[in-house]
């Protein structure tokens, strides 16, 4: 004879369903959100890289022009051509500075993760809108 289920019986495997369900979802967001962190470090690591070998090359190339500047001129405006590639090349860097401040308050770090979060949250909250 097969025992019918109780109240007590269908509360408890409502809540281990329900505790399922929320560990499932757990779950699944922190897979995304170390995929996120995954993905952000290798992206990190080839700018860095990229980043690092581009300033060197900048460098030898502003020296180079630099240099053939003031050779130019050596003979009629030697310290104008001095001070006017100084003074370009502190331009530049500024410029360049800023425009990296301006990119690195940008928020792109677990973007998706937050996304998801949100969208949950917002579920969550209609569906007990519903039932109250």
């Amino acid at each position: 004879m097969a025992e019918s289920q109780g109240p007590a019986r269908r509360v408890f495997g409502a809540g281990r369903r329900l505790l399922g369900s929320l560990l499932a979802t757990g779950e699944t967001r922190l897979r995304l959100a170390v995929l996120e962190l995954e993905e952000e470090r290798a992206r990190l690591v080839g700018l860095l890289l990229l980043a690092g070998l581009s300033l060197l090359l900048l460098l030898l190339g502003l020296g180079a022009l630099t240099t053939l500047v003031i050779v130019v001129f050596w003979e009629t405006h030697r310290l104008a051509a001095i001070g006017g590639s100084a003074a370009v090349l502190l331009l530049g860097g500024l410029g360049l500075a800023a425009w990296v401040m301006r990119l690195a308050r940008r928020r792109t770090l677990l973007a998706d993760t937050l996304k998801h979060l949100a969208l949950d949250r917002e579920l969550l909250e209609a569906s007990r809108d519903g039932r109250d």
